[in-house]
């Protein structure tokens, strides 16, 4: 409550009797004391029917795979090049935008992809596009042109896009208004540092294509939030992305390892959030979904969780829940240490069409219930359907499995986890995925990987202190140079991707050679060297190799992604289909579905 003037006080209290003043307090009193069992918070965007997302969520996903399933049958040739292509994968997120080999021509499209809860998020669509060119982070208090921090704090809806590959090291908390998209695609971009991304009590947020890692606590700092607005912040936690009191969020094909705290923690009354096709890996606190089991605004907390690929070397919180309502639906679990789903104070959790495999010598439960005896936790609604259990997972249930609740819900069942190598064969940041390779651009729109020049700026600040937005419109000369802001030392004509043949370094390098699918790029948070081709041995080589060794590591004829023989898509992971193959019968049938899809 917001303090009264002097004036205001003496009004009030000369209005008001003693009496009067009593009882209120007497209320107020009662009102604390009520039982968090008694109250249920809505949030503004919460959804009032829950099984309704869930439902349309499945439909979107049958759908895809039917489209892909005719395709295959009238195209058959169409099989032996899939892993080349990122079109009719059956993800319907991906299927949505990476079919229009011009996407970059209309980045905003993205927009109308997001699935389950996190639908809404619209980001930045219909604002201007804004070109990051300066990887720095000097003076968080008053941020350059050109930077990602100058870019995220504007007033109105940006597009935010990348000039080349960057990493930024953040120098303390990078803090995100409304209606922002920061879109990776085309470019390598690393976000570490102090405190790294943080977003608070905003909407319309649209986080795409990041590896985010290795964040760290930031210190007491004073910070510009707006291009009038300067604010003190306290000590932070070092989470990859701190998300408090948000609304219609969505987080697409970012990577996470590595951080101080949380990979990803959103709490404090956020609802309406989408994390797909991500890729997380060796960190203990994975995803936090609630801030507290007595925080009651977390009870209308709505997130959806699909096609990720938990990895490597995680311990706990795939998510861990609070309160709400979470959908977990098609994700691909390799590992985890003390449990992949927890919760306390009663969530609701759907999980659907998961594989969980869980390792040797290591906790199988799937579940952890926190903070509550049995008795009590047997009423929490916890349903597992169509999951897949390996290595001896298992997956306690709980509550109302065969209730009205999950009636709508279970009309159309989730896709199968059988599928889950195609559902996630490309979690995580997409590696490689070329951005207009040699296209005029548009007039005011330079996509990255383009040849430069063309037309006038639409947000594309100085670089240097010199004017930029490209050539004079209708010229296109050879050496347009990256985005016209300079001329280009890589022939031909400002072409930073496919300027060397595919798979290969570049001419004269030792990392990688001329080797078909080269070693990749040392410095993916998802590893290295992925194969582009299926039967690459063995399986495609799940982790890949060092730089130049080995000729099928990363398979033949990968592309090039900014002169490093990584192939243009990733997750194959072999090793989970070799441990498959030789642990479960099960599993073998997997391989075998998957293999004739």
């Amino acid at each position: 409550m917001e303090p009264h003037s002097s004036n205001q006080r003496k009004t009030f209290g000369q209005e008001m009797s003693p009496c009067a003043c009593t009882s209120l307090l007497t209320y107020m009193l009662y009102l604390t004391c009520i039982s968090s069992t008694f109250i249920r918070v809505t949030l503004p965007h919460q959804h009032p029917d829950p099984e309704a997302i869930v439902l349309q969520l499945q439909r979107k996903v049958n759908a895809s795979i039917a489209s892909r399933r005719q395709l295959l049958e009238t195209n058959p040739l169409y099989i032996q090049s899939k892993d080349q292509t990122p079109c009719q994968t059956g993800n319907p997120v991906d299927d949505c935008w990476r079919c229009d080999p011009n996407w970059a021509n209309d980045r905003q499209r993205l927009a109308d992809c997001a699935i389950g809860f996190g639908q809404g998020a619209m980001g930045g669509k219909g604002g201007q596009i804004y070109i990051v060119s300066d990887p720095s982070d000097g003076d968080p208090e008053n941020p350059q042109p050109g930077t990602l921090r100058h870019a995220v704090i504007q007033s109105e809806p940006l597009w935010i896009i990348f000039a080349r590959d960057m990493h930024i090291n953040l120098k303390t908390e990078l803090i995100v208004s409304s209606a922002k998209t920061i879109d990776g695609r085309g470019a390598i971009v690393h976000i570490t540092g102090k405190g790294c991304i943080v977003i608070e009590h905003v909407g319309n947020i649209i986080i795409h294509g990041l590896y985010i890692h290795d964040c760290e606590p930031s210190g007491n700092a004073k910070i510009r939030v707006s291009p009038t607005d300067v604010v003190g912040r306290g000590k932070s936690d070092g989470d990859g992305l701190t998300i408090k009191g948000v609304r219609n969020l969505w987080i697409d094909h970012c990577s996470f390892a590595r951080c101080k705290d949380g990979l990803v923690d959103i709490t404090e009354g956020s609802t309406a959030v989408t994390v797909t096709n991500s890729y997380f890996t060796e960190h203990d606190k994975v995803m936090l979904l609630g801030h507290s089991d007595d925080y009651l605004a977390d009870a209308g907390m709505q997130v959806t969780v699909a096609f990720n690929h938990f990895g490597k070397g995680l311990v706990e919180r795939m998510p861990r829940c609070r309160h709400g309502y979470f959908h977990v639906v098609n994700n691909d679990y390799t590992e985890w240490q003390l449990y992949a789903i927890g919760g306390s104070a009663a969530p609701t959790i759907n999980s659907q069409g998961n594989r969980f495999v869980a390792q040797p010598n290591s906790h199988k439960e799937v579940t952890k219930r926190m903070e509550a005896k049995e008795d009590e936790w047997r009423g929490w609604n916890w349903r597992t359907e169509g999951d897949l259990m390996v290595n001896g997972a298992f997956f306690t249930p709980s509550g109302a499995e065969f209730s009205v609740q999950y009636d709508k819900a279970s009309s159309v069942p989730a896709m199968s986890a059988y599928l889950i190598n195609q559902l996630t064969m490309h979690a995580g940041v997409l590696v490689g995925v070329p951005s207009n390779v040699g296209d005029n651009p548009p007039p005011g729109i330079i996509p990255p990987g383009g040849d430069g020049g063309g037309g006038p700026p639409m947000i594309i600040p100085p670089v240097d202190g010199q004017p930029s937005g490209g050539n004079p419109p209708g010229t296109i000369p050879p050496d347009g140079g990256d985005y016209g802001y300079s001329p280009s030392t890589i022939p031909p004509g400002g072409n930073r991707y496919g300027a060397t043949p595919p798979g290969c370094y570049a001419p004269g390098k030792t990392q990688g050679g001329c080797i078909p699918g080269g070693g990749g790029d040392p410095g993916m948070v998802s590893g290295v060297g992925y194969s582009s081709v299926p039967g690459s041995p063995p399986f495609g080589v799940l982790q890949g190799c060092g730089p130049g060794i080995i000729p099928y590591c990363g398979g033949p004829g990968g592309r090039m992604v900014s002169g490093v023989g990584s192939s243009i898509h990733t997750m194959t992971r072999s090793s989970i289909l070799t441990s498959m193959l030789l642990s479960s019968l099960v599993v073998l049938s997997t391989s075998v579905v998957f293999s004739l899809q």
